[in-house]
This record gives C-alpha cells, sequence and structure tokens, in this order.
C-alpha cells in the first residue's frame, strides 16, 4: 500500500522483475532509487543485502545524487543467489537540525526545535522498504576473459590440441572453446560447402550429434576417447585456461535418442522427422529438437535428459558452455534450466550464442544466461559502435545482459575481413577487446583468412565446419617475415587487459570527441578510480588517418592544468601532453590503435 514516502525504480533489475539482475564477485553493486515523500522532510535511506546463505543482512547507507535519485554500493564475496532492499524513512533529527540552522541564521527562537530533538531518541523511525530484489552474482569469468575457439579435429584430435593449448595460452587467451566433440552422424551427412555430396573421407559437421557410438554425453572416436578429454582438461588448467564446451541441443538422424524418443521430435503428417532449416539454409543433417511435446511427462523426461548432458560435461571439469541457437528453444525451459544447474554448480557460466532479434537476446539474458553474442560483428562505423556500446554498457541493459564481441566465427567472416588487409582484422580484434570485458576469436583469424564463400554469403569458403584445416602453424612462429600474422598485437592485447583492472568492468566506458569519423576514441577508468586506459582506433584499414582529439580529461582522472604522461601501451612510446586535444595519427601499415595508460 502506498505510504507517505515512496521507494520505487530501484536498480540493477531485470525488465520484468521476474528474475535476477546480475553481478560478480569482488566488484562494486550499484544500487539506485527514487526515494521522496510529501512535504519538505529530510529522508535517509539504505540497502540492506544478503548472500542468500547467509542469515544476516549487511547494510550499507545510501546518499541522494540528485533529483531524488539514490545510490549506495556494496561488494559481493560469493558466487550465488543474493537479495536485497531499499529502505528509506524521515530523518527527524536531520530535518531538525536542517530547520534549528534555518532559525539560528535568520535570528529567530529555536528552543521548542531544541527540546524536540533532545526528545527524539525515544521516537522510532517508521521505516518504508520497496521491493526486495534478487540478485545473481557470478563469479568474474561470466564477465571477463579473452576466448579462443578451434576445432581439435584439425589439431590432430584430442590428443593434437595439447600443444594447440600451449599456442592458445601463450597469446594470453582465457577460455578455449571448443566446437561439438561428439560422435557425429552419417545419415545425410554434409561434405565441403555444406554439400549433400560426401566422400568416404569427409567428417561432417560437428554439430549434427549423435550415431551408434553414442549421443551427447559421448566423444567422436575419431577425436579419441573420454580420457583423451579428461587429460585435455587438466591439461588446459595447467596452463591457465578454461575449457568450454558447446552446448547444442539437437541431433543427427543417427543419435540414440531419434529410435528411443520419437515423442521428443517434429514430426511430419507423412511420419517423417522435419530436419532443421533457416531459409535459405537447409541442415538435412540435424533433427531439432521438439521441446514441447503432447505430454507433461515426456517434456519432463526431456528437459531433465537435457540437464543430464550437463551434469556429465560438469563432472568432467567443464564449467564454461557455448550454446547453440538458444534462441530457438523455449524461455521457459531455460528459466528452468539454468537455475536449476546454478543451484548445484554457480561457478557455470553460459554463453548464448544468439544472433537474434534484440527483445529475443534480450530476454535469454534476463532469464538466466551469463553472457551473448551481439551485433557488434555487423557495426563497422564510428557511431554505429559507439551507439551499440552505449546500449549495452550504459542502459539499463547492463543490470542482465553481459556482451562477449566475436569479430568472427565460424559461421560468419564480415565486413571488413571479407577479403580484407591484415590491417582490418588488426583494428576489429583491438575493438572487440577493448571495448567490453569478454571477446572471442574464430581460430584462423590471427592469419587474417579473409575468404568467404561468396559475394553474398557471409560464410568461409571450404567451412572448417565441413572440411579437416590442417594449419602449419610453425611457419608463422619460426618465419614471420615471410607468414606475417598478428598473433604478436593479439599477445600484446591480451597482457594489456590482465594489466588493468579497468579491461575487466562492463559499465565504465566513456566515448571522447573526434572530428573525423574514421577515428573512434573511449576510456575505460575502474569504478575506484586507480586505473584506466585511453584507447584510439583508425577504423579505416587503407589509410592514415589523424585527428585533434577532445578528451574528456574528469573521465580520466587527469588534470587540466599541468603536464601529464601517456604511455602507448602497444608501441612502448611515451608523449607528454597537456590539455584535453592531443594530435594523434595513426597508419594501419603500423599500428590500428593506440592503447595509452597515463603517468599524471
Amino acid at each position: 500500500m502506498l505510504g507517505r514516502i515512496v521507494v520505487e525504480s530501484c536498480r540493477p533489475r531485470t525488465p520484468s522483475g521476474g528474475f535476477p539482475a546480475k553481478a560478480v564477485v569482488g566488484q562494486s553493486v550499484n544500487v539506485s532509487a527514487d526515494v521522496f515523500r510529501d512535504g519538505h522532510d529530510v529522508l535517509a535511506a539504505q540497502v540492506k543485502w544478503r548472500f542468500d546463505a547467509d542469515s544476516e543482512w549487511c547494510t550499507v547507507p545510501m546518499a541522494m545524487v540528485g533529483n531524488d535519485r539514490w545510490e549506495a554500493t556494496f561488494v559481493p564475496a560469493e558466487a550465488g543467489s543474493h537479495h536485497f532492499v531499499v529502505e528509506a524513512w524521515t530523518d527527524r533529527a536531520a530535518t531538525l537540525r536542517r530547520d534549528i540552522d534555518a532559525l539560528v541564521t535568520a535570528g529567530q527562537d529555536a528552543s521548542v526545535e531544541y527540546s524536540e530533538l533532545a526528545a527524539l531518541s525515544d521516537q522510532p523511525a517508521d521505516v518504508t522498504a520497496g521491493p526486495t530484489m534478487a540478485l545473481w552474482v557470478d563469479r568474474l569469468r561470466a564477465l571477463a576473459g579473452a576466448w579462443y575457439e578451434f576445432f581439435p579435429r584439425s589439431e590432430g584430435g584430442l590428443v593434437g590440441s595439447l600443444s594447440r593449448l600451449e599456442a592458445v595460452a601463450a597469446m594470453g587467451f582465457d577460455v578455449v572453446y571448443l566446437p561439438p566433440i561428439h560422435p557425429i552422424g552419417l545419415t545425410a551427412r554434409k561434405g565441403p560447402h555444406n554439400s549433400l555430396s560426401t566422400g568416404p573421407d569427409d567428417p561432417g559437421s560437428p554439430w549434427a550429434i549423435g550415431n551408434a557410438f553414442g549421443g551427447h554425453m559421448a566423444v567422436e572416436p575419431s577425436l579419441g576417447t573420454i580420457d583423451d578429454f579428461d587429460a585435455l582438461v587438466t591439461a588446459a588448467e595447467a596452463l591457465g585456461l578454461e575449457i568450454a564446451l558447446d552446448y547444442a541441443l539437437q541431433c543427427s538422424p543417427d543419435h540414440p535418442w531419434v529410435a528411443d524418443h520419437p515423442e521428443w521430435f517434429h514430426r511430419r503428417t507423412d511420419g517423417s522427422i522435419r530436419f532443421a532449416e533457416n531459409p535459405p539454409k537447409r541442415y538435412e543433417d540435424i533433427f531439432p529438437i521438439n521441446f514441447w511435446p503432447a505430454t507433461q511427462a515426456d517434456r519432463e523426461q526431456l528437459w531433465e535428459a537435457c540437464a543430464e548432458i550437463l551434469r556429465f560435461w560438469i563432472a568432467h571439469g567443464i564449467k564454461i558452455f557455448r550454446v547453440d541457437n538458444p534462441h530457438t528453444k523455449p524461455m521457459a525451459f531455460w528459466a528452468w534450466l539454468i537455475p536449476l544447474i546454478h543451484a548445484e554448480n554457480p561457478e557455470v557460466v553460459f554463453l548464448a550464442e544468439a544472433f537474434t532479434r534484440p527483445k529475443v537476446m534480450a530476454k535469454l539474458a534476463e532469464v538466466g544466461f551469463s553472457q551473448s553474442y551481439t551485433y557488434f560483428t555487423w557495426r563497422t562505423s564510428a557511431a554505429g559502435l559507439r551507439s551499440y556500446v552505449e546500449e549495452v554498457t550504459s542502459t539499463e541493459k547492463a543490470d542482465f545482459m553481459r556482451p562477449n564481441f566475436w569479430p568472427n566465427t565460424p559461421d560468419i567472416l564480415a565486413e571488413p575481413l571479407r577479403n580484407g588487409p591484415q590491417s582490418a582484422f588488426a583494428l576489429r580484434v583491438v575493438l572487440a577487446a577493448m571495448l567490453v570485458a569478454s571477446y572471442g576469436i574464430y581460430s584462423g583469424y590471427e592469419l587474417g583468412e579473409n575468404q568467404p564463400q561468396s559475394e553474398t554469403n557471409e560464410e568461409y569458403f571450404d567451412s572448417e565446419k565441413f572440411v579437416v584445416r590442417r594449419r602449419d602453424w610453425s611457419l608463422y612462429r619460426d618465419f614471420p617475415e615471410d607468414y606475417p600474422s598478428i598473433i604478436g598485437l593479439i599477445t600484446r592485447l591480451n597482457a594489456i587487459r590482465r594489466a588493468h583492472p579497468a579491461c575487466a568492468e562492463l559499465s565504465n566506458v566513456t566515448f571522447h570527441h573526434c572530428g573525423n569519423d574514421a577515428v573512434l576514441a573511449w576510456s575505460k577508468r575502474s569504478f575506484d578510480g586507480s586505473d584506466a586506459v585511453l584507447v584510439v582506433v583508425n577504423l579505416d584499414p587503407f589509410s592514415a588517418q589523424s585527428d585533434l582529439l577532445s578528451l574528456d580529461l574528469a573521465a580520466l582522472g587527469l588534470p587540466w592544468d599541468r603536464p601529464f604522461q601517456a604511455i602507448d601501451e602497444l608501441s612502448g612510446s611515451t608523449f607528454t601532453w597537456q590539455g584535453s586535444t592531443p594530435y594523434i595519427r595513426l597508419d594501419p601499415a603500423v599500428s590500428p590503435a593506440h592503447i595509452f595508460s597515463f603517468d599524471a
């Protein structure tokens, strides 16, 4: 019931309010709310919060930041379910002190007010509470990390992938994402270029899961055994890497589920099972699952089977899952599955491969996904990048949706990478790595692989989804002058990200004015103010560009009245700047960007 004090518009929250907002261990949670009442009495407010496993509430006072908006921060220390609530009350003591000061200043009698102030100790305050809000706290990897994707079959299977892990770790990545490693179907197996014409040595698509050797809880025999997989996970851990596994809920026609549970699939009127389509693409080798079968019992059995897949791989050391096409499954399924798994294993991270409509993408984040692929892949202009980054970092979406920027995937070779120069790959990876806290690349990106399937098809020519591609990585290591790559740039970017805490935060991006539309400049400053970086990127992969920047020095924590040192962490060069308008020039043949730290 509405009383004299109003507490509303509390954040962080999700759009519906029916699911938890998100935070991470060790980073500040900024709680805000509108708090006001009738009249002119002074208000006070606080945030009460707790980890649900604890019985006691913690309390943090709030401060008004303007226009009846109040804020406070707290730092959760454990992963799992939390709750918080904003409370407000009329601060009679503060109100009386204000009135006494005004009366005394005006030379008027304040004796009554003094007596009322002295009597306040016996008068408890009436507290008005806003709604109790849910907050899910993840470990840091759910927000920040550098991902690298490769196909184990192109590296000689699971055993052969061990050496690739070492190279990926040397580049400074945190997560190695593997496409499905399960048995691949034979029926309608796809050949090169997504063809239905296959030869005996064509490996098929890893996403056509299941054959006589098993389904989602088995390993493709040509890759190795479950023991080989366990050894790969152990080796990754020793190198400081985590393995992320693909969670693709679909089946080949040869999957054991097709024979054992025909009720779990979509049937045509002639009794046949409908294969997957995304016109004009056709996936004759894949049967989509019907997540809403006719009976409640069938649905419960299917959903529990899907949960058992996750439990199996979690038992084998997997705590990160990249989820294939989650938008083709019911929201109700994810709203059931993700909290179930999180209740058992709060450290598990779910990345949504959700290249879909904005509201669908956002809803998947709301119902529980830790991270999401985004539209960054297609944002290339300064205006488009700025607008999109502000959307995902500075609006209410940041309360529950975390972006993971990928300049390419096995499915997508987007502009300006299509037939693009190495400088295009360089500038795009700087953007991905430095704009948000999580980013990833698909293997071959560092080599500048740039041949599209066609002028109108975004996929790669001779896509690795259908063929084994053996790259001779030693050539790029041993003969860099003859085989140029951006391995060195990527390694340096990941080192910069690890050295600067500001890079592991999301809602701390400030864009700075550039007069040249081919130049984009932004900074990230840590919430405690102890760390800041300024990034300036030339968006033109062909020509040198220059500009006179207009920096927001306050956002960077820099002085306006004295010189300071700007250190380019890509080149190692140091510049002395004073004022907010430094001149920059970037030649893509030399470097796509400056990444500055400061000594003020």
